[in-house]
């Protein structure tokens, strides 16, 4: 049976293309329209929609502002949100994302681009993401504050025993669809004190990286940044992978140092996270722990495969009950690579555990 849509977004061009997108694949059909948040409220306060898609700038009721009454309300749905690549734009999304929207797409600000075949491909493979999740659609603050309890007592734990994680080492963490939101309760999770650097390759497109990072950093403890080209990796530091590039680490005189390299598309996304691991083969770190969270597809899996042969490597991925979906984690368990398998509320101390902390 198609999943139904309720299509937001105040631009009548905009929605018929939606429409249009949306229509064209015999999975879905569009059973609602509205031009602002009011009426999208009355709308999902009556009827049951698998998906919405909604605009941000809208009159009377923007999108955040609907996000805000749904959560007061207590009424789901499941948000993808259509989001510009701007710098206000972006940080907005990641507003979205925390008050219950699943994903995002970026929209094109003409509606003819929206009509672009690779625009329709993202757009419906996004929207049969978001229609078929099964993640509830607003978390409890209790079990946010109960995790930010239990990571602080796995701190003290891990100094305590940090004489069991000698050695030098290093985390790699790759995340995609769902990922923005997930990591919102992986990072702020880490200590400033943690005992080896972060690489993070988030699929996001240019222009969203710089506000995701900046949105984690004003609220964790670990420093983080959009890694920049040269940066030296330092210990209790997050470094993430900017959008539209590929992200590798390379040794010289003893340093390991971020550089950036503009190869086409793998596993079609940029940055990819298989170049991050694979550039990981030839440093000298005892311990590299690769660490596999929610997304489309498989990336992670071969660039892991083609690190173990070389490295010691130890490998944790998401459960399936708490990805938005369960694809780059699923792959690497398939594949038997995974040596722990945790939910998201645990991945934070097993990276703590894992690599210990600085006295």
């Amino acid at each position: 049976m198609a999943k139904k849509i309720l299509v937001v977004d105040d631009s009548a061009l905009m929605r018929r293309v939606l429409c249009d997108i949306i229509e064209s694949d015999e999975r879905f059909q569009v059973a609602a329209r509205a031009t602002n948040g009011i009426e999208a409220f009355d709308l999902l306060s009556r009827n049951q929609y698998d998906a919405v898609v909604l605009d941000v700038n809208m009159p009377k009721m923007n999108g955040l502002q609907l996000l805000e009454r749904l959560q007061k309300f207590k009424i789901p749905a499941r948000v993808l949100m259509a989001s510009t690549d701007t710098r206000e734009g972006a940080k907005t999304t990641l507003d979205a994302l925390e008050l219950g929207a699943l994903d995002f797409v970026h929209k094109p600000d003409s509606a003819v681009d929206c009509r672009v075949d690779s625009f329709k491909r993202t757009f419906l493979r996004t929207l049969d993401v978001v229609a078929n999740s099964s993640l509830p659609v607003f978390d409890a603050a209790e079990k946010t504050l109960e995790i930010k309890k239990t990571a602080t007592k796995m701190v003290d734990f891990a100094k305590k025993f940090s004489e069991n994680t000698p050695g030098t080492k290093i985390v790699a963490i790759a995340s995609s669809t769902g990922g923005p939101k997930a990591l919102h309760n992986v990072i702020p999770n880490l200590p400033a004190e943690l005992d080896a650097p972060v690489l993070l390759v988030q699929h996001m497109p240019k222009g969203f990286t710089a506000s995701l990072a900046e949105r984690l950093n004003d609220i964790s403890p670990i420093g983080v940044k959009e890694a920049q080209e040269g940066d030296e990796l330092q210990k209790g530091m997050v470094y993430i992978a900017m959008g539209g590039l590929h992200m590798v680490v390379r040794h010289a005189g003893g340093r390991y140092t971020i550089h950036y390299t503009d190869e086409p598309n793998r596993e079609g996304v940029k940055p990819c996270a298989n170049y991050m691991y694979e550039s990981l083969s030839d440093s000298s770190f005892d311990k590299i722990v690769c660490v596999v969270m929610t997304g489309m597809g498989a990336d992670g899996t071969e660039g892991i495969k083609n690190l173990e042969a070389k490295r010691k490597v130890h490998v944790i991925a998401q459960d399936q009950a708490t990805c938005t979906v369960y694809g780059m984690p699923k792959s690497i368990v398939n594949a038997g690579m995974a040596d722990q398998v945790v939910p998201l509320d645990q991945i934070a101390q097993e990276i703590i555990l894992n690599v210990g902390v600085r006295r």
